[in-house]
C-alpha cells in the first residue's frame, strides 16, 4: 500500500511539474501574440496573418484570433474563420482572463491556452493556442512506466523477502513451540537453538533458562520425594517389625513394655519428621509475612531457658553472650526457630561435659549470631552439603539422637528469606561454629 500510495504520489507529482512548465511556455506565447496584435489599428485575417508570421517562437498546433464577441479573425487552420468560437478558453479570456487547459491522452499532451488581446484598457478579442505535443507526451509515458516498473520490482522483492522471513520467523518459531511441547511431556532435557540475534533469539534463550530451572526444580522434587520416603520407610518398618514381633511371640509383660516403647519411641520420630517436613514446605511455599523491628536477645534468651532441660540432660552447659543493642527487622517465630535448630543441634551432637556457647555482636551495618559448639566437628567434605534436606554427617547417629536432617534446610530458607547470611566452619574432634547475619534497623523497638 505504502509503494501503491508512493507510485500516485510520483505520477502527480510530475505530471504536475509537467503542467506548470507547459501552462508557462503557454501563457508566453499567447500574451506576446496579444502584445503584438494590441498595436494594429485594423483588425482582419491578413493585418492578424502579417503580424503573426512574424512570430516565430508561436509554433503551435493550432493557433486563432478572435475579437470581443469570438468571432473568428484568424486560424491557423482555417476551419473556424469568420464564425464564432464558442470554446470555453475563448469565452472566458473575452472576459479578461488568462486560461490553461491540458490533458493527457493516449501517449500524446494536449494543452490549450487564451489570453485577452486589451487595447486602451478594454478587452479587444483574445488569442487561442492549441498544441498536440507527442513529445512530451512520450516523456510522461516513460515516465510512467518507469514508476510503475520499479513499484512493481519493489512489490515484488518485498513479497520475496515477507515470504522468507515468514518461512524463516515460522521455522524458528515452531523449534521454540516444538520445544514447549516436548517439555509438557515432562522431558525438561529439551534445549532451542535458533540463532541469529533478535526478539526470537532472546525468548529461545529465556525459554532454556526456563527449562534448566525446571529440570533443577524436578530433580529436587525427585529426590526430595526419594529421600522422603526413605527416610519415612525406616520408622515404619521398625514399628511394623516390633508389632510383628509382639503378634507371633509370647513375651511377658516387661519385654512387651519395651517393646511398646520402642513403638513410641518410633512413632514419636516418625511424627518429628512430619513436623519438620511440614515446616520446610510452608517456608518454602508461603510469602514472607510481615515483618517486626525486635531486639534478638530476648528471643535467644527464651530459647536458652526452653532448652536448658534437655542441655542438663545431656551434661551439656550453655552460655550466652548477648549484645542487647542488636535490633533486625524479621518475624519473632522466624528468629525463634533459627535460634532454636541450631542450639538444638549444638546440643545433640556434642558431648557430655560439652558447651554451646551463643554469641550476638552488633557491627556498624550486621548483627551477627554464632552458635559454637565443643561436639565431634563435621568433615570437610560434608561441609558443602550440610544444608541439604535430610543429609546428615553420621546416619547412625543422627538416629540416635532423633536427626532428620532437615533442620539445617530449614534454618537456610528461613535466613535467606529474611535478607540474612548464614555460614559454618567446623574441626573435627573441636566442634562447630554456625554464623548467622543480619541487617542493622535502628529504631524504638518493643522488648516483650
Amino acid at each position: 500500500m505504502v509503494l501503491i500510495f508512493l507510485n500516485l504520489f510520483c505520477t502527480r507529482l510530475s505530471q504536475r511539474l509537467f503542467y506548470e512548465n507547459k501552462e508557462s511556455a503557454m501563457i508566453e506565447k499567447c500574451q506576446l501574440a496579444s502584445d503584438e496584435l494590441s498595436t494594429l489599428d485594423v483588425w482582419n485575417n491578413a493585418t492578424v496573418s502579417g503580424i503573426l508570421s512574424q512570430l516565430e517562437s508561436l509554433r503551435a498546433s493550432r493557433l486563432l484570433v478572435t475579437d470581443s464577441t469570438g468571432l473568428c479573425i484568424y486560424d491557423s487552420t482555417g476551419d473556424a474563420l469568420n464564425r464564432f468560437v464558442l470554446l470555453p478558453e475563448v469565452l472566458s479570456a473575452c472576459r479578461g482572463n488568462d486560461v490553461f487547459t491540458w490533458r493527457y491522452h493516449s501517449g500524446a499532451m494536449i494543452s490549450r491556452a487564451a489570453t485577452p488581446i486589451v487595447d486602451f484598457g478594454s478587452v479587444a478579442g483574445c488569442v487561442y493556442i492549441t498544441e498536440y505535443d507527442t513529445a512530451q507526451g512520450a516523456v510522461i509515458d516513460l515516465l510512467l512506466q518507469t514508476i510503475l516498473r520499479v513499484t512493481l520490482i519493489l512489490e515484488a522483492a518485498v513479497i520475496l523477502f515477507s515470504l522468507i522471513y515468514n518461512r524463516h520467523f515460522s521455522r524458528r518459531m515452531r523449534a521454540i513451540m516444538d520445544s514447549m511441547h516436548t517439555i509438557q511431556k515432562g522431558n525438561y532435557n529439551q534445549k532451542v537453538s535458533v540463532g541469529g540475534n533478535d526478539e526470537l533469539t532472546l525468548l529461545a534463550s529465556e525459554f532454556n533458562d526456563l527449562t534448566e530451572r525446571l529440570q533443577t526444580s524436578e530433580e529436587k522434587r525427585r529426590r526430595f520425594v526419594s529421600d522422603a520416603s526413605h527416610e519415612l520407610k525406616t520408622p515404619l518398618a521398625s514399628i511394623k517389625l516390633l508389632t510383628d514381633s509382639i503378634l507371633q511371640n509370647d513375651m511377658d509383660a516387661e519385654t512387651m513394655r519395651e517393646f511398646v516403647e520402642d513403638i513410641g519411641s518410633e512413632a514419636e520420630r516418625l511424627n518429628r519428621m512430619t513436623a519438620k517436613l511440614l515446616s520446610l514446605t510452608k517456608v518454602d511455599g508461603q510469602p514472607l509475612q510481615e515483618s517486626e523491628l525486635i531486639r534478638m536477645a530476648p528471643t535467644i534468651r527464651q530459647v536458652a531457658k526452653m532448652l536448658k532441660p534437655v542441655a542438663e540432660k545431656s551434661g551439656v552447659t550453655l552460655e550466652l553472650n548477648l549484645d542487647e543493642d542488636s535490633t533486625v527487622l524479621i518475624t519473632r517465630d522466624d528468629l525463634y526457630q533459627i535460634v532454636f535448630n541450631l542450639m538444638e543441634n549444638g546440643i545433640k551432637y556434642n558431648r557430655p561435659g560439652g558447651t554451646v556457647t551463643v554469641t550476638l555482636t552488633r557491627g556498624i551495618d550486621l548483627a551477627k549470631l554464632t552458635v559454637t559448639d565443643t561436639g565431634m566437628g563435621i568433615p570437610v567434605e560434608a561441609l558443602d552439603h550440610i544444608f541439604e534436606r535430610f543429609y546428615r554427617v553420621d546416619k547412625a547417629r543422627s538416629r540416635q539422637t532423633g536427626g532428620s536432617g532437615l533442620g539445617l534446610s530449614i534454618v537456610r530458607a528461613i535466613v535467606s528469606r529474611n535478607r540474612g547470611e548464614i555460614q559454618v566452619d567446623s574441626q573435627v574432634g573441636t566442634g562447630t561454629r554456625f554464623h548467622v547475619t543480619f541487617p542493622i534497623f535502628d529504631t524504638e523497638v518493643d522488648d516483650a
